[in-house]
């Protein structure tokens, strides 16, 4: 079962939705413990150079996903609650047929105290999720 929906995923490739999420500064920093302490001069300004740079990545990443012949769109989301639910509930929207992600590489050490979104992702999804490392050329 799990080798025939694989062979169906890479026959017939679908469109590609090149997603990056991004988090605001008053979440970030609640995460952190460090929200009643923590002064935001101006946190509307970072969120808008947050989402900038997510835009300008999901672009990148699409760019480069139509070099390699696929019919890919770039997408952005802010993340209210986690990235990895952010990521699932934008791949049930979409209806993805497959949720593909990379790794940090952050190492086992850094991945337990920071959590992996990765794993979180292959965790929470309702389909099919490709964890593909990126490594050094």
């Amino acid at each position: 079962m799990a080798l025939a929906a694989a062979a169906e995923l890479v026959v017939h490739p679908a469109d590609a939705v090149v997603l990056t999420v991004w988090t605001p500064a008053t979440i970030l920093l609640a995460r952190g413990g460090s929200l009643g302490t923590a002064y935001v001069p101006d946190e509307g300004q970072i969120d808008e150079q947050e989402a900038t740079a997510a835009q300008r990545i999901a672009d990148e990443g699409a760019a480069s996903a139509r070099h390699r012949g696929y019919n890919a769109s770039a997408q952005i989301v802010e993340a209210a609650e986690s990235v990895p639910k952010a990521i699932a509930d934008i791949a049930d929207e979409i209806d993805a047929r497959l949720i593909v992600c990379g790794q940090r590489g952050l190492g086992f050490m850094r991945s337990a105290l920071l959590g992996s979104v990765s794993h979180a992702i292959s965790a929470r999804a309702k389909r099919p999720v490709l964890i593909a490392p990126q490594h050094e050329r």
